[in-house]
């Protein structure tokens, strides 16, 4: 169903303020600012139809000339999982293509203001939409046996090179660590930000195992380097002896024990996936693992990596007493390696064909349709 726009909304809001005895017009009132975080007098004079008019200055927002291309926006916005305005302008050409099969068909004008938009004007189109978050608890446990066989990379290693993966688990835990539950694990190559995610009932060692195995047979690239935090889930033999007992041992590392930024690049991407996924709920029902499994492989994954861009840092200095931070132009996983030298022939036709057979409409759709049932578990 095609959403209407803002000033349809509010046309509607009026009429019905309008027709409200005082009981009724206060309780509108209250609707209307929870609904679009306004304050109250603002939201009074919006439905009055009161505000000061402009005086020739040039009105704040974004300028008239895109209001056609504002529904087109909004669709795209809420199926690529709200995205910022720089990422969003890197998905608009990979969205596009496959926007007339599912909605309206394009016009010349649209096209063409959806070629020129910049992230600002985007970021202002958007304003009324911004989603809010809060944080949750971490669970992670140390594991003592190994410290002394792992060594530590406390700095950035090997950030150039495809193959070397960053993991870290996230508790779905709701308000309390106590009793089971379930934990997604979250796996992120540094180089290429490709992301993968599985989830484990109570994060036992042989089940992380099973799940990192079946990781790896799904990367589209060769594993050469696997770096953890202190977790046990991580730091226990089963895990180790799986990296290093092979013709070509994986190099391992960890970090050093209460600094997440040693491991930056899978801690950023805990938001990506199993948060913004699955929320801060509490999953406490063991079958939905395989569910969650199948939406992290089946549709999360491909939806993330192939056309949902994400920005990398590329160097920060110190000015005064403040970090100064430079990233590159937004991309996808899947474009950051198909552009790699560092990956074969045969592996860059396998993931194009691959890209080829994806819609990224039908995936949203196909990730709501199957997230509604897991999230009705979280309480």
């Amino acid at each position: 169903m095609t959403q209407l726009t803002y000033e349809t909304q509010l046309i509607r809001w009026r009429a019905r303020y309008a027709r409200r005895n005082p009981d009724g017009k206060t309780q509108l009132l209250d609707e209307f600012c929870e609904q679009y975080d306004y304050n109250r007098k603002h939201a009074i004079k919006l439905l009055r139809n009161t505000l000061p008019q402009p005086t020739g200055h040039s009105p704040s927002g974004a300028p008239p000339r895109y209001d056609p291309i504002g529904e087109v926006v909004e669709q795209i916005w809420h199926c690529a999982e709200q995205p910022c305005g720089k990422r969003l302008v890197a998905a608009l050409p990979l969205w596009l293509p496959h926007y007339p099969k599912h909605f309206n068909r394009l016009l010349p004008t649209q096209r063409k203001l959806l070629g020129e938009v910049s992230a600002a004007t985007l970021d202002r189109l958007l304003v009324l939409h911004r989603a809010k978050a809060r944080r949750g608890l971490s669970g992670t446990k140390p594991g003592s046996l190994l410290r002394t066989q792992v060594p530590i990379q406390g700095e950035v290693w090997q950030q150039h090179r495809v193959g070397f993966l960053e993991a870290d688990s996230v508790a779905h835990c709701g308000d309390s660590l106590a009793g089971d539950f379930v934990w997604s694990l979250t796996y992120t190559d540094m180089a290429s930000t490709w992301t993968e995610g599985r989830a484990v009932w109570n994060k036992g060692a042989a089940g992380v195992l099973a799940q990192t195995r079946d990781v790896e047979t799904s990367l589209p690239f060769a594993l050469r380097g696997f770096d953890f935090d202190n977790g046990s889930e991580w730091l226990n033999w089963h895990l180790i002896r799986h990296l290093q007992q092979r013709r070509q041992p994986v190099a391992i590392s960890r970090s050093r024990p209460y600094h997440k930024d040693d491991n930056a690049h899978v801690e950023q991407k805990n938001w990506m996936w199993p948060r913004q996924l699955l929320g801060y709920g509490r999953l406490g029902q063991e079958g939905v693992v395989v569910s969650i499994n199948t939406l992290y492989k089946e549709i999360w994954g491909p939806l993330q990596n192939f056309f949902l861009p994400s920005m990398k840092l590329q160097d920060k200095w110190r000015d005064g007493s403040r970090w100064v931070r430079r990233h590159d132009s937004p991309k996808t996983a899947y474009q950051r390696l198909r552009s790699s030298r560092q990956i074969t022939q045969s592996q860059r036709q396998r993931l194009h064909e691959y890209q080829e057979s994806l819609d990224p409409f039908v995936l949203a759709q196909q990730l709501e349709q199957q997230l509604k049932p897991i999230l009705r578990i979280a309480t």
